[in-house]
């Protein structure tokens, strides 16, 4: 009971603490919806970086990743590989642009991007608002699910307790300072995940006996667990890890992610950036990944059936650390949960309050009411959904990226675009993310999201033949 007391002391003290950033970060804002979306587009470039950072190692890092790595050992590692090298591609030739293009066209929110100023652009603005509000939805009610589990574990709550909780936490400071208190309890919050997943590495592996160990025990446990290359991949690894580096690149689909690039108050400050977001990534993904192995030998019993490998985090808490430490694990793991679950509630409201209903698109105050309306959809879908959190999370990052991602390139590098080419190619992405995943259940061999994002890219192509060849014909005619 005492233990309890502690971890419930420690992990208050630093959600207040949380909490507290995002009430302060009010007194820097303005009553406009530029400032509750963009932040007026003066966020530094330390804050950006770290902010990203948050956002996208969210609390399916802290529990569907471990989970992941704890089922099929080290060839786990080919997911954050192949998500840093996309990622990083994206910050190299992508973010400047679109900072830049952002602003020239005023756009406040991605699909206001995607959609333009060309005839016809409200039926793309209106269909990015609701595959933003159905996938972007389901990807933030994945992140409340993920925080529930480790509450589950710790004080035997039931899930939606949890799911409530960290609702209601998000809300209270996104009313207080929108985007710009999303950011800075981002940066607040990335340096406890970082402490708590670096610091549980090095206990787990002093548990284990040091790293030669572990990987002996890894062994002896299952040679699969210590075989870089998965088993029983019907296309081969190649196309596995080609799947995951294509799902990295599918940030650029990512509202919640994307808009940190647009806030950033310069694009000549992008490159500072990203050198800060890429080390942190790469350091706190690879803990992850050391985590899950050490619970495979330190946790056997997850393997029993019925039991959730994806409770392996804060499992391997209460049995290494101390009450008060715990506590700090499990504030990690929410500030996961709430740095991406906020970000991902503003893109939500404002695909709402900016592309679904236009007249609204310069109210504050619907603003906000629109950030509670989203809350109130992503709430329902987190206390209906499925309980695994990497399925959902996936489901809702693949569809995202294949959607918007091949669609900005073309805004971004200012490509010519019909609007039923656009559509067009937001359909046939979605349909075959979702053929690909339930249709003929090939997800395990290659993510949906590599054909998922081929496909749009495979419609502009032909466009692109056409609309070259007739206006080679045709001189002066629009593509």
């Amino acid at each position: 009971m005492l233990d309890r007391i502690w971890i419930a002391i420690s992990f208050i003290v630093f959600l207040l603490l949380f909490t507290g950033v995002g009430i302060y970060s009010a007194t820097r804002k303005t009553n406009t919806t530029a400032d509750y979306l963009l932040a007026s587009r003066t966020v530094n470039f330390w804050l950006t970086a770290l902010s990203a950072f948050a956002t996208a190692h969210s609390g399916a890092m802290f529990t569907a990743i471990i989970g992941y790595t704890y089922q099929v050992g080290i060839s786990a590692a080919w997911l954050p590989i192949g998500w840093v090298l996309g990622d990083a591609l994206a910050w190299i030739f992508v973010y400047k642009r679109l900072r830049v293009a952002s602003e020239e066209s005023a756009c406040e929110t991605v699909g206001g991007f995607l959609a333009g100023d060309q005839k016809g652009n409200r039926a793309i603005a209106i269909i990015s608002a609701f595959v933003t509000l159905a996938f972007l939805g389901t990807y933030s009610a994945a992140q409340l699910v993920a925080g529930s589990k480790a509450l589950h574990v710790l004080f035997g709550w039931d899930y939606s307790w949890g799911i409530i909780l960290g609702a209601a936490i998000v809300v209270a400071y996104c009313f207080s300072g929108g985007i710009r208190a999303s950011i800075w309890t981002d940066a607040a919050q990335s340096g406890v995940m970082m402490f708590a997943m670096m610091g549980l590495l090095v206990l787990s592996i002093a548990a284990c006996g040091g790293v030669g160990e572990l990987w002996s025990q890894l062994e002896s446990i299952d040679p699969l667990l210590v075989n870089p290359s998965p088993s029983n991949l019907e296309f081969g690894t190649l196309f596995f890890v080609l799947g995951w580096v294509a799902s990295g690149l599918a940030v650029l689909g990512q509202p919640h992610i994307l808009v940190r690039a647009m806030a950033i108050d310069s694009a000549e400050n992008i490159g500072l950036s990203r050198n800060l977001y890429l080390i942190s990534y790469t350091l706190f993904s690879a803990a992850a990944i050391g985590v899950g192995l050490t619970a495979r030998v330190l946790m056997p019993q997850l393997m029993v059936a019925g039991r959730d490998p994806e409770l392996a985090l804060p499992l391997l808490s209460v049995e290494l650390l101390p009450a008060v430490l715990v506590g700090v694990i499990l504030a990690g793991l929410f500030a996961a949960v709430i740095s991406t679950t906020d970000s991902q509630i503003l893109s939500c409201s404002a695909a709402l309050t900016q592309d679904l209903f236009p007249k609204a698109a310069h109210s504050y105050k619907m603003a906000k009411i629109g950030t509670v309306t989203a809350t109130a959809v992503i709430l329902a879908i987190a206390l209906a959904g499925n309980q695994n959190v990497f399925m959902l999370a996936l489901l809702g990052w693949s569809t995202l990226g294949s959607t918007f991602g091949p669609l900005l390139l073309v805004r971004v590098f200012r490509l010519p675009l019909n609007p039923i080419v656009a559509i067009a190619m937001m359909v046939v992405a979605i349909a075959t993310t979702l053929i690909w995943r339930f249709g003929l259940n090939w997800s395990n061999n290659v993510i949906e999201t590599l054909p998922a994002m081929i496909a749009p890219t495979l419609v502009y192509a032909i466009y692109w033949v056409f609309a070259v060849r007739q206006n080679q014909q045709n001189p002066g005619s629009p593509p």
